[in-house]
């Protein structure tokens, strides 16, 4: 599942997401969401989220939900 809704996305969801200097390489980095950041309802590039580990970044992909 893709991270651009932000009703799909919740705080402890293990996800994907893609950090500013790495959207050209697209390096992705996982982590447990700990704050969603974006107030609208959807983002075409995903959803930015700051992860437990401090990361902040858009959501690629949903792996687990809690």
């Amino acid at each position: 599942m893709d991270g651009t809704q932000r009703a799909d996305i919740k705080e402890g969801y293990t996800v994907e997401v893609v950090q500013k200097h790495h959207q050209r390489t697209g390096e992705l980095t996982e982590g447990e969401v700990q704050r969603i950041l974006t107030k609208s309802p959807n983002h075409p590039h995903g959803i930015k989220v700051k992860l437990i580990n401090g990361i902040v970044g858009r959501v690629k992909n949903i792996l687990k939900k809690k």
